[in-house]
């Protein structure tokens, strides 16, 4: 497994000047289900998995309830154990459609690239955020339409390489679909064209929270076990892995700041952080981050997982002639008084749903400009707490601090190993060094 190819440098300018797909927007294209004509003849769209945890089986459910004219054909994992009962518990959710021979189950670090190999249309991708840059670029080179969890990488190069590859895509006129939900939820977006079309005036101020208790699955280490194994079976605590809880889990509620100030980067970013509870790995157990953006107005980003505290994942907005609950309330407190008061949806098959129409329609859906806006966010944001620094963010995206082992193997060493005490090294503000 090679690093991925990283371009070394962009400004604030020229990230939105050459990463300019709106969220949710379609591209113009003349298509006619060019692209759907690698579907078998009946229209059956062939979708292969990579990554079979939690969030790849949920994902791989969701895209076969959105289509029912597609059949899960390839499936890829680190971990053949983990393949097998992800196979096992989709086919009896979904019978025959879940088509993945023995010959189409694929294991370890290049199992992804035998998946895109596999004469599929459509890729899941779910494995670890680490993997995804290079996983997406190997996608897209091959032609594939892609269903791409967040976040989309762990380090400024990861994010850069997202950035060339989806414009690769829109030449391609390959769809990619990102796996930040609430932009596809119906209440979610109503809310936000109203905020966006001025119901509160000029935005002033945003509060995004996102506190809850433990979180992560970790694997107690096994007998046999190299120390890549064991993280990369308890992933979510690994900073080189998952990003840090910020980035893995809280880009959701940093996505929708993002998109209430128009997907365009802010200006710079400080904040606070630490660990003050026994979690496993090296990652921190709170954050709290402030960015400023050019016209003034600032987000407020709380995170923690810390268990038997208060919980609450919210997003408030505050604007010059009103205020507005995103999350929970879907509620808008200006000279116009609304809430939102109608169906609600399954977000996490509505994704899927418009992935496949736009594939079978000819009109591919690009998310890449906005979810590496949000995933940069949040690295930017574990970058000022993990060192103490403000840090703008042209210095944050042209960082060259890639978390990455020097080669993929389970006999290979990983970013972080623990000291003498059997303990992993944890950033420290004021004394680790932004690079």
């Amino acid at each position: 497994m090679s690093k991925p190819d990283t371009p070394r440098g962009t400004s604030r300018r020229s990230f939105l000047k050459t990463s300019t797909l709106a969220a949710g927007a379609t591209l113009a294209g003349g298509l006619a289900i060019q692209r759907a004509a690698h579907a078998a003849e009946d229209g059956t769209l062939k979708i292969g998995l990579v990554g079979c945890g939690g969030r790849g089986s949920g994902a791989a459910g969701n895209a076969m309830t959105a289509d029912a004219n597609t059949k899960l054909v390839a499936m890829a994992d680190a971990f053949p154990d983990k393949l097998q009962t992800s196979r096992a518990n989709l086919a009896k959710a979904f019978g025959e459609r879940v088509a993945v021979d023995d010959d189409h189950c694929f294991a370890g670090f290049d199992a992804f690239q035998k998946v895109i190999d596999s004469d599929v249309d459509v890729v899941i991708l779910a494995t670890p955020p680490h993997f995804r840059p290079q996983q997406l670029k190997a996608c897209v080179d091959a032609g594939k339409h892609v269903f791409c969890e967040k976040p989309v990488a762990v380090d400024a190069p990861g994010v850069r390489s997202v950035m060339a590859t989806c414009e690769a895509a829109k030449e391609k006129k390959l769809s990619i679909v990102s796996g930040l939900c609430w932009r596809y939820h119906t209440a979610v977006r109503e809310t936000m064209k109203r905020l966006l079309d001025g119901a509160i005036g000029d935005v002033v101020s945003i509060q995004e929270t996102y506190n809850t208790g433990f979180t992560g699955r970790f694997a107690p280490r096994q007998e046999g076990w190299t120390e890549m194994e064991f993280q990369m079976r308890s992933w979510y605590f690994f900073t080189w892995l998952s990003g840090d809880h910020n980035v893995e889990q809280h880009v959701h509620s940093l996505d929708k700041a993002s998109w209430m100030m128009g997907d365009e980067p802010p200006v710079q970013a400080w904040g606070l952080g630490g660990r003050q509870t026994e979690k496993p790995g090296n990652i921190f157990d709170h954050h709290a981050v402030v960015y400023e953006y050019g016209n003034g107005t600032r987000v407020h980003a709380y995170c923690r997982q810390q268990s038997g505290c208060w919980n609450n994942t919210a997003d408030h907005v505050i604007g010059t002639k009103g205020v507005a609950s995103v999350l929970p309330k879907y509620q808008i407190n200006g000279p116009e008084e609304w809430k939102y008061r109608g169906e609600g949806c399954n977000m996490y098959v509505a994704e899927h749903e418009e992935l496949f129409a736009s594939i079978r329609s000819g009109n591919p859906i690009n998310n890449g400009h906005y979810m590496s806006v949000s995933t940069m966010l949040a690295i930017l944001g574990r970058m000022v707490n993990y060192t103490g620094k403000v840090i703008k963010w042209e210095d944050a995206i042209n960082s060259q601090e890639a978390l990455a082992p020097s080669s993929y193997a389970w006999d290979a060493e990983p970013p972080t190993m623990p000291g003498a005490d059997g303990k992993y090294p944890i950033a420290v503000p004021g004394v680790t060094q932004f690079i």
